[in-house]
């Protein structure tokens, strides 16, 4: 039984996501669809690459992802499909997937599929549906396009060290509002080496000093830091709004000083 993931800006509250749902199953009736999430800002690829990169390998190998996050095509940004760490992926090649991905796709091609109508403005259900839908059928990625050599490449900051300094970012805010950064748990071992430290955010406002294992290693309302499941350090405030009470934003500055 194939499984087919959505992850799109299409909200809950138009007719949007049930007309995808029903373009599926239309063509294969068992089909198991999976919503990763609804919720993307709209057009917002680094939120909509953060989810799904964090979840897409928590699936069986052989799971189509359809992207439906700023999906229209046009001449600079065509339609793909794509195979991944054994996974399927469809959207549109604007950078997304470069976000998801550490090393390059097994296969990419470019969607040469045709529309069953002349409406051009619902990728996501007039040709991504079709896409997955032939790919669940045991069909391949070269049926239904053309071989294409490299995703188009959208750029994030990164977290850089030096002088006993990480200087990273916030990357992604849950609906806890837990703030997860780019520095990764890898980068803070390797360049701190045990020494201790401070975590500063909001102009150095505040500060935490230690990782904790959980956020209840706090009491309630305590601020906390923990090596977050994603790989990257998280800001948090037991049972209460890190982002809110501290004021961080995505793409506000966390800095990691480390000294002797």
């Amino acid at each position: 039984m194939a499984i087919i993931t959505l992850t799109t800006d299409l909200g809950l509250v138009d007719n949007y996501v049930a007309s995808v749902k029903g373009a599926i199953l239309k063509e294969i009736p068992e089909t198991t669809i999976v919503d990763i999430t609804h919720e993307v800002p709209s057009f917002d690829l680094q939120k909509s690459a953060f989810v799904l990169r964090n979840c897409y390998q928590d699936f069986p190998e052989g799971t189509i992802h359809i992207v439906g996050v700023n999906s229209e095509s046009d001449v600079n940004t065509p339609h793909i499909a794509i195979l991944a760490n054994g996974h399927y992926f469809i959207g549109a090649d604007n950078g997304v997937f470069s976000l998801i991905f550490d090393n390059p796709p097994e296969k990419i091609v470019e969607l040469t599929i045709s529309q069953d109508t002349d409406r051009i403005t619902f990728p996501t259900k007039d040709v991504f549906v079709k896409a997955a839908c032939h790919i669940a059928r045991g069909g391949t990625l070269e049926v239904i396009g053309s071989a294409k050599e490299a995703l188009e490449v959208r750029t994030m900051f990164r977290a850089v060290s030096e002088n006993n300094v990480i200087r990273g970012i916030a990357t992604y805010i849950d609906h806890y509002g837990n703030v997860i950064t780019n520095i990764s748990v890898s980068l803070f071992k390797d360049f701190g080496n045990n020494r201790p430290f401070k975590i500063l955010f909001r102009s150095a406002e505040y500060e935490i000093d230690v990782i904790s294992p959980a956020y209840s290693s706090v009491i309630d309302g305590e601020r906390v830091a923990l090596f977050s499941s994603t790989g990257y350090i998280e800001i948090a405030i037991n049972k209460a709004n890190a982002s809110k009470l501290f004021g961080i934003n995505q793409g506000d500055i966390i800095r990691i000083e480390f000294y002797d």
